[in-house]
């Protein structure tokens, strides 16, 4: 397995607290879905270092290791990599700037999507089984492993409770 880190960012913008979610570009890892910041450990860096380089790289926003609160539960993907979302707190806005080779635009929402009616919902699927769905606005519904990352973070960052994501299913499109 491989590993890997995301940022789940949340940080001030426009009087309330903010997080990002990039649409991946079209070519490339995991082209144009959903996604927080985040990739591949590179060699001599540790799980934490991983998501804020790529944070910094993807969306230009710049976090240390002193912004850092913790982190969620471990998500094994489909595709062999084990995920480790790392949860940053920033207390000055930010204004992010996409990397256009990695993202096609950027989408900062409201911590209260993440706690919104209907969030998260339940696809039914032919084999009997649901997926976890997280609509967020209209046009984004972000399906495992992001979804449930987010998922996860709203119960237990949010909401103060307790929740296991790691067997969520994901659709057969995010093994890509």
């Amino acid at each position: 397995m491989r590993r890997a880190a995301v940022a789940v960012t949340a940080y001030p913008r426009s009087g309330s607290l903010h997080f990002l979610i990039i649409k991946r570009a079209a070519r490339g890892s995991n082209a144009g879905q959903w996604a927080l910041p985040g990739g591949r450990m590179d060699p001599g860096e540790d799980l934490v270092d991983t998501a804020l380089r790529e944070l910094r790289e993807e969306t230009g926003i710049l976090a240390s290791h002193d912004d850092v609160v913790g982190m969620l539960d471990d998500f094994p993907a489909s595709c062999g990599i084990v995920i480790t979302p790392v949860v940053v707190l920033l207390d000055e806005p930010q204004r992010p700037r996409r990397h256009p080779a990695e993202v096609a635009s950027l989408h900062p929402l409201a911590l209260e999507a993440l706690t919104a009616d209907g969030v998260p919902r339940w696809q039914p699927q032919p084999d009997g089984g649901q997926i976890l769905q997280m609509p967020l606005r209209r046009g984004m519904v972000i399906h495992a492993p992001t979804g449930a990352i987010l998922w996860q973070f709203a119960d237990v960052v949010l909401r103060g409770h307790e929740l296991r994501v790691a067997e969520l299913a994901e659709p057969a499109f995010t093994a890509r």
